[in-house]
């Protein structure tokens, strides 16, 4: 078979040139599968042009970039503007208020005296437990449960609980907090002791690569002072006690808190890590100024006595309570006022509330035939009536709504004016006062005059915080049986420095001088100052004064006398006993008895009043002339001898007690 030779190939000078797709006309694309010749290969289809790329312009995104840069740069240079030039003053204190600690320097609280200068109350060496709670941070401490565990340390040394110390630690914005006051040096040893301990423990771990924690490393100390009753619970009602912040809480010391606690200064200093830097500059210290001294009127051994007196009395009678004063007649100054129950200034934490005020200047009660004394003051400055002037005393008499009665039982009694007294009769001191003018309205108005001139419901004058006025209607608000009960002490109230008040100006010649209780005051540089002069009132005569005092001395001297357990061996003593009903504070009725003595020695020559009161006695005798009548011997004689008061030169006039009717 003939072989078959393949076409021969053109040249490309032969070919045909090539149409590019721009020349070759458009042609139609018919729809429906394209045919081609078998064997030979698809043809390629005209390659696409190549695309050029066109790069954006960067001018816009300079621009942008530019203008944020210079945004950032502009808020730094304003923020710099500000912190250096404008709030510079306010970064500098703020820096120095973070580098600098102040620390208050605690003034010396002034002590308290009795008038000899022996120390009533006192203050020594104490430290305030302070503690950077910075340092009780995770960050500072190395430890997440810091305060926690710094409390469970503290809490057994401090006294107290755990959860406050604590949280009084978890206060990382402070550098300062205060976690017990006024410790004794011996509190702050023990902390001492336990931070070094931690302290060893923390330094050999540290050297072993771990944290070296301890926990205690916060706690410092400052130094303060705390205050100290040495006598404990004597005179604790006129001193009173300090509270937790160091301020007065009571009598005395809150009374005259100011010229006590005197200024307190300052000193500020660099500190680091809590503590202080002591090459720093810029150290300030504004020094402290002490406390003035305070002497008191009271004797502290006359008060010891009465304090032991009215105690053993209220223990022994089951009271509710009892007091005793007693005061110079001739200058109202107050040597002794003792309470019974009492309390512990050093530890008032402990003590019960309702021994803690003083109760002879805080409690208002009716007084009883001791208010007597003021009826017959009235009667024999208003002539009413003498000493001997005839008194015819029935068993009963009846009066407005009422039928009225001495304390027993007695035929009628032939009475004078000064027997009255004596015997204490309710019912003559009722006929007495009804002599006061000619209708009952006027000689209320009369008596009312009289008992607001003894100072009954007014405050004694001593200014003493809590002091109660008593109660003393105007006689217009009397009601019926008040205008007769008053004359004898029922119906108005007082308190016990009141009633001491009365029978002191009875000694003194009729003159009330306001009862004092400071002597003076001595500051910082030691000059002592005197206490102003106490106001002085005219009350009655002195012939009254005397007369009356001729009459209290029946009471005591003569057999037929109420107040016979008041003699004193040696002295001329006057006085007069009351039993008043009680008003019952909790109930609102009356309920028990009000016992009382009252009085002054030496009768002819004044210097010394004692007054004594028991609250509702429950075990024994009620009278006042049979459980405070030998409270007042006992007091008073004491009184008498430390004062080195001489005896009584000369006997009693004796005045009549009864006389024997005509017929």
């Amino acid at each position: 078979m003939p072989s078959q030779e393949p076409p021969p190939r053109r040249s490309s000078q032969d070919q045909a040139p090539r149409r590019s797709s721009r020349d070759a006309p458009e042609r139609r694309r018919v729809p429906g599968p394209a045919r081609r010749p078998p064997g030979r290969p698809a043809p390629r289809g005209p390659r696409p042009a190549p695309r050029t790329l066109r790069l954006g312009s960067p001018r816009p995104r300079l621009r942008l970039v530019s203008l944020a840069l210079t945004l950032v740069m502009l808020a730094f240079v304003v923020r710099l503007l500000q912190v250096q030039a404008v709030d510079a003053d306010a970064y500098a204190a703020k820096a120095e208020k973070s580098r600098y600690l102040s620390v208050k320097l605690a003034a010396e609280r002034g002590e308290i005296t009795d008038r000899t200068g022996i120390a009533l109350a006192t203050s020594v060496d104490a430290y305030d437990i302070t503690a950077d709670p910075k340092l009780f941070t995770p960050e500072e401490s190395k430890t997440p449960d810091a305060p926690e565990r710094a409390a469970g340390l503290l809490a057994p040394i401090l006294g107290t609980g755990a959860e406050e110390i604590a949280k009084k630690l978890r206060t990382p914005k402070s550098r300062y907090t205060v976690l017990a006051r006024r410790q004794t040096p011996q509190v702050w040893n023990q902390i001492k002791d336990l931070k070094g301990v931690f302290a060893e423990k923390a330094a050999a771990d540290k050297a072993k690569g771990g944290p070296g924690t301890n926990v205690l490393a916060g706690v410092f100390q400052e130094p303060s002072s705390k205050r100290v009753y040495p006598n404990g619970e004597l005179a604790a009602g006129i001193l009173g006690y300090v509270n937790a912040e160091g301020r007065g809480g009571g009598g005395i010391e809150s009374m005259l808190d100011k010229e006590l606690a005197g200024q307190d200064g300052e000193v500020t200093y660099a500190q680091s890590g809590g503590r202080r830097v002591p090459t720093a500059d810029g150290t300030r210290e504004t020094p402290a100024v002490p406390g003035s001294d305070i002497e008191l009127t009271i004797d502290r051994d006359i008060q010891w006595a009465a304090q032991r007196a009215i105690s053993e009395q209220v223990k022994k009678s089951k009271a509710d309570r009892g007091y005793v004063i007693v005061q110079d007649t001739r200058t109202g100054e107050i040597l002794a006022m003792a309470n019974s129950p009492g309390f512990d200034p050093n530890d008032p934490g402990r003590a019960d509330s309702a021994a803690m005020g003083n109760a002879a200047l805080q409690d208002a009660y009716e007084p009883g035939s001791t208010a007597k004394v003021m009826s017959m003051a009235a009667v024999l400055e208003e002539g009413a009536a003498t000493p001997g002037t005839h008194v015819v005393v029935p068993n009963r008499l009846h009066r407005g709504d009422r039928l009225f009665k001495d304390d027993v039982d007695h035929p009628t009694w032939y009475l004078t004016l000064n027997g009255v007294l004596a015997k204490s009769s309710n019912i003559g001191t009722i006929l007495a006062t009804g002599q006061l003018g000619k209708t009952q309205k006027q000689a209320n108005e009369v008596l009312h005059s009289y008992l607001r001139k003894f100072g009954m419901g007014s405050p004694s004058g001593l200014g003493y915080p809590g002091e109660t006025p008593g109660i003393l209607a105007p006689p217009g608000k009397w009601s019926t049986s008040q205008q007769y009960t008053i004359p004898f002490g029922q119906g108005l109230s007082l308190n016990a420095m009141q009633a001491a008040s009365v029978y002191s100006t009875i000694a003194n010649g009729g003159v009330r001088i306001e009862p004092s209780l400071v002597r003076g005051t001595k500051g910082p540089d030691g000059r002592f100052t005197a206490a102003a002069a106490p106001g002085k009132t005219r009350v009655v005569s002195e012939d009254t004064a005397r007369t009356l005092a001729t009459m209290l001395e029946s009471v005591v001297g003569d057999e037929e006398g109420t107040g016979t357990k008041a003699r004193i061996p040696g002295y001329r003593v006057a006085g007069k006993t009351g039993t008043a009903n009680r008003v019952d504070p909790e109930l609102g009725r009356y309920r028990g008895y009000t016992a009382s003595f009252a009085g002054f020695a030496p009768a002819d020559k004044p210097r010394v009043t004692v007054y004594c009161a028991i609250q509702n006695p429950t075990k024994g005798s009620y009278f006042g002339g049979q459980i405070c009548g030998p409270i007042y011997q006992e007091v008073m004689e004491f009184a008498l001898k430390t004062l080195k008061v001489p005896p009584t030169g000369k006997e009693p006039a004796g005045l009549p007690v009864t006389f024997r009717p005509s017929g």
